[in-house]
């Protein structure tokens, strides 16, 4: 078994989180980030932005002596082991309509049992949720995607795109949630160094993949039609992550700062009963055209 460098992937994480904010101070141009350390990890909040009107980069590296439940659902045979978890994670909800939500998470799980090698897996990717869909920018989305993975297979896109679309859908609304991206978990294929390698370029390929977004939708004018579709779309993306989130369910079963934890909700949302969209409208092309899962690089 290939050496397991706990201390190499935190130093990376912690690295990432402020890469990532100062990306995202440059782009927004008016809010920074206001750190809250609580000693398991620092969580970074952005409100009230020229562009992002709420946005969270998290850090934390949590441990416990009994693996949570929501972490051996799919492996009981890790049940009762000590662990530690660590990880970044990160929701960005700009103010503009036009300029979609993200979200991307890295992360590092380790369980340990005296007289047994450790068992370590790496997981995350990303995804996008628009409200108003445009081509371009998923087609974006998805070529720097797979150019993140090209490096380590040709079957590794594909294979974590579709995992995207089937783990980021609302099952009770028979719905995606957004226009997917990457998701992988349970990753130690090919020893440490090469699952780290591969956790690594997903992360640094974050900003790559959702700044040029931000910055080509910014001065789109909009009005209150689109305030309140983007409101009440913002509705799924609080659902989800209620009902089927595993990293919700992980951080609240494990101890974890719930404040951190739910900074992934966007600031205001609204829900309306039975609503449809017009027919032809933009508001049912995001149905038609964007939500249902599609080969954005074909």
């Amino acid at each position: 078994m290939s050496h397991v460098d706990i201390a190499a992937v935190k130093q990376y994480l912690l690295s990432l989180q402020d890469h990532i904010c100062a990306e995202l101070e440059v782009c927004d141009g008016q809010a920074r980030f206001v750190e809250d350390d609580w000693g398991r990890g620092r969580s970074r909040v952005m409100t009230d932005g020229a562009l992002i009107e709420k946005g969270g980069v998290n850090f934390s590296h949590v441990q416990g002596d009994t693996m949570p439940a929501s972490a051996t659902a799919h492996r009981p045979e890790l049940a009762g082991r000590r662990y530690q978890a660590m990880g970044v994670s990160l929701v960005i909800h700009p103010l503009n309509p036009y300029l979609p939500t993200s979200h991307a998470n890295v992360r590092f799980f380790v369980a340990e049992k005296d007289g047994e090698e450790p068992v370590w897996w790496f997981g995350g990717g990303y995804d996008l949720t628009p409200y108003y869909g445009f081509e371009e920018d998923c087609r974006h989305w998805h070529q720097t995607a797979f150019e993140a993975c090209a490096p380590f297979g040709d079957e590794v896109y594909p294979r974590y795109k579709q995992w995207c679309d089937e783990y980021f859908y609302l099952k009770h609304r028979d719905e995606a949630r957004g226009v997917g991206g990457l998701f992988f978990d349970d990753l130690n294929e090919g020893g440490f160094e090469r699952s780290f390698g591969f956790m690594q370029a997903v992360g640094d390929s974050y900003c790559k993949a959702y700044v040029p977004i931000l910055q080509r939708r910014r001065e789109m004018p909009w009005g209150e039609r689109e305030r309140q579709f983007q409101l009440y779309r913002r509705g799924r993306y609080v659902e989800f992550n209620l009902v089927f989130d595993r990293g919700t369910l992980f951080g609240l079963q494990s101890g974890g700062r719930t404040e951190s934890i739910l900074m992934s909700l966007p600031p205001l949302v609204r829900w309306e009963y039975n609503w449809q969209p017009e027919d032809n409208s933009p508001e049912q092309a995001l149905y038609r055209d964007f939500l249902p899962p599609r080969d954005w690089l074909a």
